[in-house]
């Protein structure tokens, strides 16, 4: 808003009162007159047609014609020209006789009843007044005296003309309109001379600020002013004498700072010359630095790979334990060194700037294929899900430097599995184009692993920095990944960011431009024979669940995806067929058994079924081959393996997916099988027989330290809950002073909940096996943990030996315990033998407990029934044993679990029960 000057204030404070009060007076007094005039109009016409009906009654009641028209002419005449016609009408509202006929007479009629009509009124026309004034029967007698309003014999209408008091009211309003200019004006004229008084001061005044801002020494003011002007005019004075005095001292020091400036510069000038000589200096020593990097490294690589080299046909050669010890070191070691070495390498390019990019056409796929085969052992071996999805838009065909981007790819992938305990690493693949000819590719790293803190990220992209000086002694490494990565996005003018929290993850992402070819590759994936056939696939995890279904659909196969377990069981009830069955799984020992009863179950609903695992084990894989499945194929997604292997059985030049056979061998290992349940360890035993040279067995965990001391063991399989000493205490007894300081103790337990496992590993225990256990879990366990793995041969599909039930039980599912003792009638027979024979005193020892209410005393006789349900093919006693197990675990009262104590008692006495009456003696159970 402009803000007006002293002047147009004066102006408006002055104007505005005068002109609102002459407003209102001359409003006010206007509408008075208004007022007035018209009541002055009233009462003359009042004045005149009541007189003049009076008048005319004799006229009226005698019909003398001649005199009213006198008299109405008369009237009219002397009131002319306020009366502008008088008329009289009868009392059927007939005009009888008028003074002076016009156009609008027709209005004059009497609107209301004549009769009713009983003193005078007014009615306002457009332009005139008309008074209605009743002319009654006052002289003559009349026989209705008595009455309150005597009979009306006519009505006299009187029109009075407003012209008069028209005129009238616009001479008021004109008097008063200029009454109000004459107010303004002398009110403008004043202001105006009251303005002046204070606008001239003030212009002076102002010309001399302007004159003082200007540095004049002469401002320009020495008249006297009046007032307090005068005190501003005396201030202004002072400000510019002070000013001139302060100006002149000013001017002194700025000719004395002038002065040495100049012999500032002087020295600077020649500083400068001194800094470019010793940068010149400082660059040739980097560039000699970075030289001799480059040189010695390639100098050290060489040797170095021989070492590699000649190592690894060391192993191909007989060695003992320790000789294999010693190569794994050099090996490590030499890997290890070499990291550093092609570390430092490109470090010394980028600072000489010899690295280049190379600028070929290739095919990303098959670029991030190679990454992901190299680095999915180690996400296999922490069980972290490694899956990668590349968006179907995405182009395939590109022109770049593949070997660069796969080397950021490595980079970023193998730090997110090595901070990365439990979880996934996830890699995302899309692309937006950017013309006709070029494409940039984004692409984002995420894990699920310790995270980077917030004020630690700035440092990750620089030279030698980690997230914390304790990573390197934890997790190894130079801190030159990164930069490094850096330099190479920034080559592909790209730009790496990274999103991350302290224990919430990372995410880095990156985009990196590529060049679309003119000619691109012919894609010779056998898709063509993929197109309809009906799929369903099972895959709980939601990443690379969805990465797998996109492939196949763009594959355009008819794909019935499930997520869940429930889902996948409903699928396979369905009244129709899948042409293939593909099964995804984490692969860990412990979810061999689940994998397997997937494929018992899917393999009657296709024809072919296939699994996808987090293993790169050749004997689990062939294992579960063996065990129904067509083909195992290895996490993560490789578009092009699987391709293959779902077109194969279609194709005719496709060789077959079969495997050579091997015979099974003996192994030269020795294991060590501690448990108190005699069933297991028979179990356990008739397993490992087949495959190692020598077992040994303890009943509790004192004997099995005591054998630790006076033997050497290649493996020890530990139960947990042993009399005399608990399978944890020996583990740690084991661990800190026997001759089996380093070997691998493997915890064998019929139950245990998540933390428990955990726990287990961290007590010293090398891995852990659930119960029931089977020889491919086994197998699997002694090649993850023995110094030789075992070799297996494929055994042929559903090959079922069959044998008759013992005897008929609801409780007793007979070939389900054939598969515990691996497919061994007699070992089946032998265990189930056991378990009969340990029902009484189960059933003593349970209700013992209960009555002393002794809840450690109940959870070990349960946890050792829970053991030998595992083997003997009873799933309803299993299930309600380790309901239980779990409930006295989480410290649940034994009132709640009563109804299961009483149900599992109930089943116990119904299964010896339903063995007794088949007439069969517990000690005599024979296959027939």
């Amino acid at each position: 808003m402009t803000k007006l000057s002293l002047r147009d204030s004066i102006l408006v404070l002055t104007l505005i009162p005068t002109v609102l009060i002459g407003l209102i007076l001359g409003g006010y007094f206007t509408v008075n007159r208004y007022v007035e005039l018209e009541q002055i109009l009233n009462q003359q016409g009042s004045s005149i047609s009541e007189p003049l009906a009076i008048a005319t009654e004799h006229t009226i009641i005698s019909q003398d014609r001649v005199n009213l028209h006198r008299i109405l002419s008369t009237a009219h005449n002397k009131h002319a020209p306020l009366v502008k016609s008088i008329s009289v009408f009868d009392q059927d509202n007939q005009l009888l006789l008028t003074s002076n006929f016009h156009e609008k007479f027709n209005k004059l009629h009497y609107f209301g009843d004549i009769s009713q009509l009983h003193k005078t009124e007014m009615i306002k026309l457009t332009d005139t007044f008309v008074f209605y004034t009743p002319i009654k029967q006052l002289t003559e007698h009349s026989e209705e005296w008595h009455k309150t309003h005597p009979e009306t014999l006519a009505i006299l209408a009187v029109e009075i003309s407003q012209d008069q008091a028209l005129i009238s009211q616009q001479q008021s309003l004109i008097l008063s309109s200029c009454i109000i200019l004459i107010a303004i004006l002398l009110s403008a004229l004043l202001s105006l001379r009251v303005s002046r008084m204070f606008t001239m001061p003030l212009s002076n005044l102002l010309l001399a600020t302007d004159k003082l801002v200007e540095g004049k020494r002469d401002i320009g003011i020495q008249h006297t002013m009046q007032g307090e002007f005068e005190l501003l005019r005396q201030g202004l004075n002072t400000i510019n004498n002070k000013m001139t005095g302060q100006r002149d001292e000013m001017q002194k020091h700025i000719d004395q700072a002038t002065s040495d400036y100049r012999e500032t510069l002087e020295q600077y000038e020649t500083q400068n010359i001194q800094l470019n000589i010793a940068k010149k200096e400082a660059q040739d020593a980097n560039r000699v630095k970075s030289d001799f990097l480059a040189k010695m490294s390639h100098e050290l690589r060489t040797p170095l790979n021989g070492v590699i080299g000649f190592t690894r046909q060391l192993y191909k050669t007989p060695l003992n334990k320790h000789q294999k010890d010693y190569l794994d070191t050099i090996e490590l070691s030499a890997n290890s060194l070499l990291t550093i070495i092609s570390d430092i390498l490109d470090f010394s390019k980028l600072e000489a700037g010899a690295m280049e990019l190379e600028n070929i056409q290739f095919q990303l796929r098959d670029a991030v294929n190679e990454v992901m085969t190299l680095l999915a052992p180690s996400a296999h071996d922490k069980q972290l899900e490694l899956s990668i999805s590349i968006n179907r838009q995405v182009p395939d065909n590109l022109v770049g430097d593949p070997t660069r981007l796969k080397q950021v790819l490595i980079n970023l992938i193998s730090n997110a599995i090595k901070f990365t305990e439990q979880g996934s690493v996830k890699v995302d693949i899309s692309h937006r184009l950017l013309n006709d000819t070029h494409a940039s590719l984004l692409v984002s790293v995420s894990d699920t692993g310790v995270g980077i803190a917030m004020d630690k990220q700035d440092a990750l992209f620089t030279p030698f920095a980690q997230a914390d000086s304790s990573i390197t002694r934890k997790f190894g490494g130079t801190g030159l990944g990164l930069i490094i990565t850096k330099h190479i996005v920034e080559a592909m003018k790209g730009r790496i960011t990274l999103n991350s929290a302290s224990g919430s993850g990372t995410c880095f992402t990156f985009n990196a431009v590529f060049e679309l070819p003119n000619r691109l590759y012919n894609d010779d994936l056998p898709c063509g024979s993929l197109h309809n056939k009906r799929v369903l696939y099972f895959e709980p995890q939601e990443h690379t669940h969805y990465a797998v279904v996109a492939q196949l659909h763009e594959w355009e196969m008819q794909v019935t995806a499930c997520q869940t377990e429930d889902d996948f069981l409903a699928a396979l009830t369905k009244d129709f067929n899948f042409d293939v069955c593909l099964i995804g799984n984490m692969a860990s020992v412990e979810q061999m058994q689940t994998v397997k009863s997937y494929i018992s179950k899917a393999r009657e609903s296709a024809d072919y079924l296939y699994l996808m695992l987090n293993t790169i084990s050749h004997n689990m894989r062939e294992s579960l081959t063996g065990s129904g499945a067509d083909a195992c194929l290895s996490k993560p997604l490789n578009h092009r393996k699987l391709c293959e292997i779902l077109a194969a059985p279609y194709r005719l030049d496709h060789p077959s997916i079969g495997v050579e056979e091997n015979r099974e061998q003996i192994l030269p290992l020795k294991a060590l099988i501690a448990d108190d349940n005699d069933a297991n360890l028979k179990l356990l035993s008739t397993l490992l027989s087949e495959q190692i040279e020598s077992i040994d067995t303890a009943h509790n965990g004192a004997q099995a330290v005591g054998l630790c001391k006076t033997h050497k063991y290649d493996l020890i399989f530990m139960d947990i809950q042993m009399p005399i000493m608990d399978g944890i205490t020996a583990c740690k007894t084991i661990r800190e002073a026997s001759l089996n300081e380093d070997t691998p103790i493997i915890a064998v337990t019929a139950h245990a909940l998540a933390g428990e496992k955990n726990q287990l590993l961290k007590d010293g225990f090398s891995g852990y096996l659930t119960k029931p256990i089977d020889e491919d879990m086994l197998k699997q366990t002694i090649c993850d943990h023995g110094e030789t793995s075992p070799i297996i041969a494929p055994r042929a599909k559903a090959t079922k030996q069959l044998t008759d039930t013992p005897f008929k039980s609801n409780l007793l599912d007979w070939p389900l315990a054939l598969q515990h003792a691996g497919g061994k009638p007699d070992l089946a027979i032998e265990m189930l033998n056991m378990l009969l024979n340990s029902l009484d005193e189960t059933i003593d020892s349970i209700q013992k407990a209960q009555q002393k209410q002794d809840t450690e005393l109940l959870l070990s006789v349960i946890h050792k029934f829970h053991g030998a349900c595992c083997y003997t093919g009873v799933p309803k006693l299993k299930k309600l044993a380790e309901a239980l197990e779990t409930s006295l675990k989480n410290q649940s009262p034994l009132a709640e679990i009563e109804p299961e104590l009483f149900e599992l008692i109930d089943e116990l006495r119904n299964l010896k029960y339903d063995s007794q009456d088949n007439n069969q003696s517990l000690n005599q159970v024979s296959l027939t």
